[in-house]
Formats: structure tokens, C-alpha cells, sequence
């Protein structure tokens, strides 16, 4: 009995396997349309152009962004390498060679437009020690940038580039955030270019500055 119900199982299982390579293959031969079969019903959200109003209201971040990012630039800096007590070490040049101590060091970061006159708001770890600034606004255009204050404390600094018609962007009170309000951070992370993403004020005061 018990060599019976394997070879019924087996029987059954060879049919279905039958059964879906026909109808995967041909499924003509049971009597189904191939364009029918290959069909797959899905929703499409409707066009930018036909999306109802609200959808460039509080559910959409667009005109915010829209209106931030020619503001935001990117900032490329360098700084002249070091050579290290090492680099005279002839067993030390013997394995990574001359170009170790040659090789400058560079950084990458954001900041933002803060007065036609050229003031570029940024953080001071970007920008420390650098040798040479450079600033690339969103239109493409370039400056070289010169450090006009800095403090490590914030990690705040205040950078100057001589270009005219610059974008700019609109201060808001800082004083008015409550936890729970919505932000948006625009940035270049990783020089992959101007990219934005969203999030909530999640604390205040917890700067320890009493300031």
C-alpha cells in the first residue's frame, strides 16, 4: 500500500509539472492567449502634470527644495602633505616609495549662500586647515573662497567668494523650531551631486554652550 501512494504522488507531481511548463511555453495549447497570460494588472500613479493639488502642498517638499537649492554649493578643499619622520626611513621609501609623502590631502563638504555680497555659511571641520578653498555653486560656476571667521565650538564658519548674482537663501528664525517640526537637509554627500532628503527637529538645547 505504502509503494502505491508514493508512485500516486509521483504521478501527480510529474502532471503539475507538466501542466505549468505548458502553460508558461505554450499556453495556446490550453486554449489561453499568450498576451493575455503575460498581462499583469498594476496602479499607476497619475502624472505630475495631472496630480491634484495637495500634492505640492504639506505632502511635498518640492518648493522648499525648489527654492533652497541654488543657494547650497558644494566645497572642495586641499591641503599640502606633510612629510613624516618615516618618509626619511630608506627602508620605509624603499616599500611605499617618494609619492607617500607627495600625495596632498583633500576634502569635500557643503555649505550655503547666505548674502549677495558672497558670504558662504559652513562648518569649520570642512574648511580647517585648509590650504586652498574652493567653492562650486549649483549653476556650475566657481570661486575660490577666503576663511573670514571660523568657531570650532559650533563647528561653524563663514567663508567669502567674489562672484556676482548669487542665489541666496532666506534665514529663518532658529528661535521658532519646536521638536517635532519637519527640516530638510540639501548637501553633496560624497561628491555625487546636490542631494536632498527630509526629516524632524528631534531635540534642542542639547549644545551645551549656553548660548
Amino acid at each position: 500500500m505504502k509503494r502505491l501512494w508514493l508512485l500516486f504522488a509521483q504521478t501527480v507531481t510529474v502532471l503539475v509539472a507538466a501542466l505549468f511548463v505548458v502553460a508558461t511555453l505554450q499556453p495556446q495549447w490550453l486554449g489561453r492567449s499568450a498576451s493575455v497570460a503575460s498581462v499583469v494588472p498594476v496602479l499607476e500613479a497619475p502624472s505630475l502634470g495631472t496630480a491634484p493639488a495637495a500634492v505640492d502642498g504639506a505632502s511635498s517638499f518640492r518648493s522648499a527644495a525648489r527654492a533652497a537649492s541654488p543657494a547650497v554649493v558644494s566645497i572642495n578643499t586641499s591641503k599640502a602633505a606633510v612629510s613624516g619622520a618615516q618618509s626619511a626611513d630608506p627602508w620605509f621609501r624603499f616599500f611605499f616609495g617618494d609619492q607617500a609623502q607627495s600625495q596632498p590631502q583633500t576634502g569635500l563638504g557643503s555649505g550655503v549662500i547666505v548674502s549677495p555680497a558672497g558670504y558662504v555659511l559652513t562648518n569649520n571641520h570642512v574648511i580647517e586647515e585648509a590650504d586652498e578653498i574652493e567653492v562650486i555653486l549649483n549653476d556650475g560656476r566657481k570661486s575660490a573662497a577666503k576663511v573670514i571667521g571660523t568657531d570650532p565650538e559650533t563647528d561653524l564658519a563663514i567663508l567669502k567668494i567674489e562672484l556676482t548674482d548669487l542665489p541666496v537663501i532666506t534665514l529663518g528664525n532658529s528661535d521658532a523650531l519646536e521638536i517635532g517640526d519637519q527640516v530638510l537637509a540639501i548637501g553633496n554627500p560624497f561628491g555625487v551631486g546636490q542631494t536632498v532628503t527630509s526629516g524632524i527637529v528631534s531635540a534642542l538645547g542639547r549644545t551645551q554652550l549656553g548660548i
